[in-house]
């Protein structure tokens, strides 16, 4: 029976840290608190629930020096090879271990990797159901349309006497919400239409959030580089739906936002 693969699931090195492996466990355990998976349903709660099991045991072998130690030699033997090789953890200076002869290729891992990507993917899913539903439940009036890279792409229905005031909409998600996924969101919005004449609101949404300081600084160039354009873009932490908004975003945002935030 193939072993679990503890390091793959905690994201760290085979010769990681005591203090390595706390920080990891602590950052990953904290994505699966019932708190923020409430939102989800409760599919995706089993799921965290399962995870966090799972993550815990993790911790508690590598954690304990002795466990770790006989975790590694098992997981040597069954790649045929010594548990040094499993994990080596003090590699002379300038060589490069050779990996074990009769080593399997290094798939023990793929599993957990599939499993985040099909995690992420349900994650997803659920937080666009989640969103459009409030859209509805506000009264915003919106047609649905499809926009390359964006995950929901809403135009405002025309009134009979005049235009909507309310803004074109774009939402994308990503895991995590930082400088690159901001500036890209914002450099691919500015492409829809005409933003010097029609507002552009996006809701950046993610699993997890940069500093703030990070995407106001990041904000701050975009609307630099992109003077005279219409465009906003809101990051949205998506497990507890606060939000980065600025000043001057769109009444409907704000009022969309509010109350995904309240769960009514």
């Amino acid at each position: 029976m193939a072993l679990k693969n503890y390091y793959e699931l905690l994201e760290i090195a085979a010769d990681a840290s005591a203090d390595e492996v706390k920080k990891s466990f602590r950052a990953q355990i904290a994505r699966y608190h019932p708190d923020k998976v409430q939102h989800l349903g409760k599919e995706f709660q089993s799921m965290a629930a399962e995870r966090a099991a799972m993550l815990t045991e993790a911790y508690r072998i590598l954690s304990d020096e002795g466990r770790r130690a006989e975790y590694d030699r098992a997981c040597a033997e069954t790649a045929g090879g010594t548990a040094e090789a499993a994990a080596p953890r003090d590699p002379s200076p300038g060589v490069v271990p050779e990996p074990p002869p009769n080593a399997a290729p290094s798939s023990r891992g793929v599993p957990f990797t599939e499993e985040r990507a099909n995690r992420d993917e349900f994650v997803r899913r659920a937080t666009l159901s989640r969103l459009r539903t409030a859209i509805d439940a506000i009264g915003a009036d919106y047609d649905e349309g499809r926009l390359r890279g964006f995950d929901l792409a809403l135009t405002p229905r025309s009134k009979l006497f005049g235009r909507s005031n309310n803004p074109r909409m774009l939402a994308r998600f990503v895991p995590t919400v930082d400088r690159d996924a901001l500036a890209d969101a914002w450099t691919q919005a500015a492409k829809w239409g005409d933003t010097k004449r029609d507002e552009v609101c996006v809701l950046l949404l993610g699993s997890a959030l940069a500093p703030a300081a990070e995407l106001a600084r990041e904000i701050t160039d975009q609307r630099r580089k992109s003077r005279g354009a219409k465009v906003t873009v809101i990051p949205v932490d998506a497990r507890v739906w606060d939000a980065r908004m600025p000043l001057d975003a769109p009444a409907v945002a704000k009022t969309l936002l509010a109350r995904l935030k309240s769960g009514s």
